[in-house]
């Protein structure tokens, strides 16, 4: 444990603690030999300046919080990997928790971080509720939602328009001629995938195909429910053809499922699924799928943060960003 305090350093270079703090601090009114003598002797002492009590005397500790609902999703890794490249190109240090998307959990985690002295927050959740909103503004820092859909737009977000996206999967199925398709979803509780159902209803309304509730399964994101909902539909009296898949693990559960029942994908069902983790691509056949932009979305949500903590101007509008998305195609459709 490093025990090393300033007042340690000041006494071996034999300067004042205000001196050791602006070479720390890298304050310009120091003479060049007086800071190098505080540099080599903290150097030889390994002291290591404590954030957090920098912080309480500047009001920033230039730490992040991050939230996300599940650290071993591939998902949200694959976000997270773009926050931290952006936080790290901007000298911010992170804080990243998981929370289980456990509503009691995520206040506490917020409150944690807010004792900790961050100076903002990126928070990623499935359902972001009134009572989130008004969590986030009584925060005293920045809170900016990544890959997360929040109704009022009163919370800084980037995503991509999830609404569009399934009505395009839809689309591209129709065009095929598919009439039967079905779409596995998480937890429909959700706003994002409230979003991604209404894009499923318009896609059937706009190529004439009737709405089946029977072609709707809640899932919860993994394999396991994937490979449940495939067993489901076997059951169905008019099985689909098609299956739109609302995250990428659960798309393998159905590919797998199907196979093990002695079926082909494609020519048997095809595969769309939402997400272009690096999962698409590890399984055979490679799986078509929309491509939300993960790391970009990480990445833009960071930057977004980074103008908030520093004031900086943020145009009408463009706190609530929209990143394009497109559909990839692969072997799990024709």
């Amino acid at each position: 444990m490093n025990n090393i305090t300033i007042y340690d350093v000041a006494r071996e270079a034999n300067v004042s603690m205000a001196t050791v703090s602006r070479v720390v601090n890298g304050n310009p009114n120091v003479k060049p030999a007086t800071r190098k003598k505080v540099s080599d002797v903290i150097d030889r002492l390994g002291y290591r300046p404590n954030a957090v009590a920098r912080g309480l005397a500047s009001k920033k500790t230039t730490t992040v919080g991050v939230i996300i609902p599940d650290i071993s999703s591939i998902f949200f890794a694959e976000l997270a990997r773009g926050i931290e490249d952006i936080a790290t190109m901007y000298k911010y240090n992170i804080i990243l928790s998981s929370s289980d998307e456990n509503i009691d959990k995520e206040f506490h985690l917020l409150n944690t971080m807010l004792g900790k002295q961050v100076d903002g927050i990126v928070f990623m959740g499935g359902n972001i509720s009134d009572e989130h909103v008004r969590e986030f503004e009584n925060s005293p820092v920045p809170i900016v939602l990544a890959g997360s859909v929040e109704e009022s737009g009163q919370v800084p977000s980037v995503n991509i328009d999830y609404e569009a996206a399934a009505f395009d999967a839809v689309s591209f199925f129709a065009q095929k001629g598919h009439e039967h398709i079905a779409f596995v979803t998480g937890n429909l509780s959700a706003l994002i995938n409230e979003k991604k159902l209404a894009g499923y209803k318009r896609g059937l309304k706009e190529a004439g195909l009737s709405f089946d509730e029977s072609y709707i399964v809640d899932g919860d994101y993994t394999y396991d429910s994937g490979i449940e909902s495939f067993d489901k539909f076997l059951e169905a009296e008019k099985k689909p053809t098609a299956f739109i898949v609302g995250a990428d693990e659960m798309a393998l559960g159905i590919v797998h499922a199907a196979q093990d029942k002695g079926y082909n994908v494609p020519e048997d069902f095809e595969v769309i699924s939402f997400d272009n983790t690096r999962l698409t691509l590890m399984v055979r056949p490679q799986i078509t799928t929309i491509v939300q932009p993960l790391y970009d979305i990480g990445a833009v949500a960071m930057r977004l943060l980074t103008k908030l903590m520093n004031k900086e101007q943020v145009e009408e509008g463009h706190e609530i960003v929209i990143l394009p998305h497109r559909i990839e195609e692969r072997q799990s459709t024709k």
